[in-house]
């Protein structure tokens, strides 16, 4: 059952890629006691996610921290060398976005949000979605009904806060 607005994220680890190599980061550092943007996508350097998830959290960047927003991150089923990489290319790292990998999937199949796309060659990847976490808490959820990007864009998102 997926994960709905009211609910508290599960405890997890993500991994994220640093000066010293890939280093855990716990859910709990990430959300407790902090207003979190969260944005997942089916994966790294795929069309839709690279074309319009990930720069529409990088234009709305400013004003959801304008609003008390924390920090916003993105979420991928993939590994944490990728996830630097395409922060970096996407302009999301210099945004102040911070990418997590969520390489097995833990968090993913945790929050019930997994899925496959076998035609696409996704196997064991992250539904596209955003939401607003307060203090480990789900406060504002968008799960899109498909791959596309209709209703978990940043300016979506930034409108519900």
């Amino acid at each position: 059952m997926a994960i709905e607005v009211g609910d508290r994220l599960p405890e997890s680890t993500f991994l994220v890629f640093g000066s010293e190599g890939p280093k855990e980061v716990p859910s709990g550092d990430v959300f407790s006691g902090r207003k979190v943007v969260v944005f997942a996508v089916p994966g790294a350097y795929t069309p839709t996610c690279t074309k319009e998830h990930v720069p529409s959290f990088v234009k709305a960047a400013e004003a959801l921290s304008g609003k008390g927003v924390d920090e916003i991150v993105c979420i991928s089923v993939n590994d944490p060398f990728v996830m630097s990489e395409w922060g970096e290319s996407t302009g999301a790292t210099s945004a102040g976005i911070r990418m997590l990998a969520d390489p097995k999937g833990d968090f993913t199949s945790a929050i019930g949000l997994a899925f496959d796309a076998p035609p696409a060659g996704l196997f064991g990847r992250s539904k596209r979605y955003s939401m607003l976490v307060e203090d480990t808490v789900v406060s504002k959820l968008n799960i899109e009904p498909a791959t596309a990007c209709t209703i978990s864009g940043g300016e979506t998102i930034l409108e519900q806060i």
